[in-house]
């Protein structure tokens, strides 16, 4: 076999690697997720101890930043709007599982906050943190910017409100 053509394999090989590495997020939907709670209600599959969990999760949850800044890492509080693990549609209600092949504790960033304070990030690092191309993450920051900017230009300058 020629060098060129076991070379274009192992090119090719390590494409389909990068490929099989990274896996699209999934989405399940608000009437999955309940077919899925009633099946296992109905069979008595309802753990008691996933129960009283839930609710000792419940009672420790932070509230507010301050409460979460100095908390442990990686966040499990998956249900804050915040946490990189999952997104909830608030229109549909549907969850989509941003790194479905991984855990929570395996991600390295869990908190948008976080990175945030961060700062001075590249795209491709914002990119990989979210699981997302550096191309949707520049449109997700431009649309941004312009909704900052018809909020700002929409108020009032400081010196015509009143005190």
């Amino acid at each position: 076999m020629s060098e060129v053509k076991q070379l274009q394999e192992e090119g090719g090989d390590q494409e389909t690697e990068q490929a099989q590495e990274r896996r699209r997020s999934k989405t399940m939907s608000r009437k999955e997720m309940a077919r899925d709670l009633r099946r296992r209600r109905l069979t008595g599959q309802v753990d008691p101890e996933e129960a009283d969990l839930l609710k000792q999760m419940d009672d420790t949850r932070p509230r507010t930043r301050a409460d979460c800044v100095n908390g442990p890492r990686p966040c499990m509080f998956v249900s804050c709007k915040h946490n990189l693990y999952l997104d909830v549609n608030p229109e549909t209600g549907s969850i989509k599982l941003n790194f479905p092949d991984k855990e929570i504790w395996e991600l390295e960033h869990t908190c948008a906050l976080d990175v945030a304070e961060k700062g001075g990030i590249t795209l491709e690092e914002v990119g990989e943190i979210m699981n997302l191309t550096r191309e949707r993450i520049r449109q997700v920051e431009t649309r941004g910017l312009m909704k900052l900017r018809e909020a700002t230009e929409a108020e009032p300058p400081v010196s015509a409100r009143k005190p």
